[in-house]
């Protein structure tokens, strides 16, 4: 019997060449995909076909490029209006498909501010992430929670600004703590008056502004009035605040004379790894640094690493009036003008050579080299720990993503699972994600329920999203915190779901539940135990204290949550504004309950309709 001969499908520069009679110098968006439609690269052209063009050449390219055009067997094309139009799309592509061959940026947190409010007589000043929808005055970006923290906690002592909730600042009846300390003019019990309050408010954003020469200014003059008055406890007080603000000044380590707003971004570029070192320069102050390591794209140059780092991290954020590059960009000028579209203004990019400016980003540099080589060293330890772990557990490779679930409740109440990811990189945080219990297992303190319940929903969505597996987001190892018992129960529940191929352990405290004498267990084998002084068993009591961590933080942020609902939570058109001017103005829910219908339409925002929807849902509650 004859066989027919399968023919391998065509790949490489002559696949491409055949794309070229299509195309014409429009710009746009191509993809290059393998034999198996995978996207290896999205990229974007001025002139599609001049870019093609390049590819179909048969040499003359880097060892990145050729290893690409060798895999590909197909190409996908969209044409633009636009230049611009094309990087905006293309940026979208990449963090969509997550291309082998593009720079991805993976981290995906947003930054801190400081808020000022400006809908209470008194403001209250706090830390604030996400969208900007409160009314009042945004000062950012900080690096992290630590750097805003940091800030804030020196900023109370010398403003004396409220940091409490205005539920809080209501219901007070003496001062708190913080006034105690010196931390609050303690407005909520008239230790100051309004107009006093808002001098304080004009004195801190005058010094988040950078205005801080002209706050310390008045300071010193207004304790040189109170000494010549000989109110000294006035003076004294002083004194302590300008100490304060001075150490603010200091913690800021950076403080640039001549660079009033700007972003510093240094990459370092090493064994095609990168790092991105941002520092945030606001107001002459530096308010932080984070650390990025974006994938490379297998071997990828500075120039294109930058331009992609750029586009992906002012995708969701507001870009400075300035940004200091370590390296130029592959496309300067339409960079700029795609952060100047997102901001609304005038966006500036420079590779400093001198002065000032360059000093600062030679800093960043210094701090993008000593970082890369930190995480290097740090990832040949993980690596070696994730070998140990395939050989102690025989697994058939090293884990490169390792999911821990664990779940936290009080008697069943405020019931949450927790799962964390670890790989070669250690903890992705980014990736952590908690699962509100919505099933009678949590009320009913059924951890074999919880457990069910999470990895159901975790594994349904994986399942539903990604039935091939091609992507990173499926485990090559579960860690369960439990004994035989509970891995019987998972390895249930996963053969339910059809995935029985994830191997997974169980971690059980032992015999003393004694840290160090935790036993293994793994479906239809013995349990066992690791030697006490095995890095290997100090990395799987890592992962389970981390998994505890995750859960226990979830519960408790659903439990402190709980605590602060009302039945003014259940009214149909009741928000949080509405919600806030009711207790403010009778103190409590139960008040509310009591209230007659004219009482309820003294309330700023309460009409007659929503008065009497108020006081039918009291009166059929009884």
């Amino acid at each position: 019997m004859d066989e027919t001969p399968t023919t391998a499908p065509r790949t490489g520069h002559e696949v491409i060449q055949d794309y070229l009679r299509t195309l014409d110098g429009s710009p746009g968006v191509y993809r290059m995909l393998n034999a198996a439609s995978e996207v290896l690269y999205v990229g974007k052209a001025r002139n599609l076909k001049a870019r093609v063009s390049n590819y179909a050449r048969p040499s003359g390219h880097s060892g990145r490029i050729a290893r690409m055009i060798h895999e590909t067997a197909s190409m996908m094309f969209l044409t633009t209006r636009t230049e611009l139009e094309a990087l905006l799309l293309e940026q979208n592509l990449i963090k969509q498909l997550k291309p082998r061959y593009n720079v991805l940026l993976r981290d995906d947190k947003s930054f801190p501010n400081i808020l000022i409010s400006s809908e209470h007589p008194f403001p209250q000043i706090k830390k604030h992430r996400g969208k900007k929808s409160e009314k009042g005055a945004y000062f950012g970006p900080f690096a992290s929670a630590g750097a805003v923290n940091r800030t804030l906690n020196q900023l109370q002592k010398v403003f004396l600004l409220r940091n409490c909730s205005d539920a809080m600042f209501e219901s007070r009846t003496r001062p708190c703590l913080q006034y105690q300390i010196k931390r609050c003019s303690a407005p909520c019990v008239g230790k100051i008056s309004q107009d006093g309050y808002a001098t304080l408010v004009a004195d801190a954003t005058r010094f988040l502004e950078g205005k801080t020469t002209s706050v310390q200014a008045d300071l010193a003059r207004s304790m040189a009035e109170a000494s010549e008055a000989m109110e000294f406890e006035r003076a004294a007080a002083l004194r302590d605040r300008i100490k304060a603000l001075t150490q603010v000044q200091q913690t800021q380590g950076i403080n640039p004379a001549n660079v009033a707003e700007a972003d510093v971004v240094a990459l370092h570029l090493e064994h095609g790894q990168a790092c991105v070192q941002v520092f945030f320069i606001r107001a002459n102050q530096s308010w932080g640094n984070r650390d990025f390591y974006p994938k490379t794209g297998a071997g990828a140059e500075e120039p294109e690493i930058m331009e992609a780092f750029l586009a992906q991290f002012y995708d969701d954020k507001d870009p400075p009036r300035l940004i200091l590059l370590s390296h130029p960009v592959e496309n300067p000028d339409l960079v700029a003008e795609a952060l100047a579209t997102r901001a609304g203004r005038k966006v500036e990019l420079a590779v400093p050579q001198r002065g000032e400016k360059a000093e600062l980003v030679e800093n960043a540099a210094r701090n993008a080299r000593e970082s890369l080589a930190r995480r290097m060293a740090e990832s040949t330890t993980q690596n070696k720990l994730l070998h140990g772990l395939a050989e102690a557990f025989d697994l058939d490779s090293p884990p490169q993503r390792i999911e821990v679930y664990d779940n936290s409740h009080i008697q069943g109440t405020n019931a949450v699972g927790g799962m964390i990811v670890a790989g070669p990189e250690g903890f992705l945080k980014s990736q952590y994600r908690k699962f509100n219990i919505k099933s009678d297992a949590g009320a009913n303190s059924d951890d074999f329920g919880m457990m069910k319940e999470v990895l159901t929903r975790r594994f349904e969505r994986l399942l539903k999203e990604d039935p091939e597996r091609k992507s990173d987001r499926w485990p090559d190892l579960l860690l369960i915190d439990g004994g035989a018992g509970q891995v019987s129960a998972v390895a249930g529940i996963m053969s339910e779901l059809s995935v029985e191929d994830i191997p997974m352990i169980g971690v059980a405290k032992g015999i003393d539940r004694d840290a160090g004498k935790e036993e293994f267990h793994r479906p239809g084998e013995r349990p066992f135990a690791l030697q006490r002084n095995d890095p290997v068993l100090y990395f799987i009591q890592r992962l389970r204290d981390e998994a505890h961590r995750w859960a226990i933080g979830a519960h408790r942020a659903k439990r402190a949550k709980a605590v602060s609902l009302t039945p003014l939570d259940d009214i149909p058109g009741i928000g949080a504004a509405r919600k806030r001017a009711l207790l403010q103005h009778f103190g409590s829910a139960k008040a509310v309950a009591r209230a007659g219908l004219t009482d309820l339409q003294a309330v700023d925002g309460i009409s007659e309709a929503m008065a009497r929807t108020i006081a039918d849902f009291f009166s059929a509650k009884g």
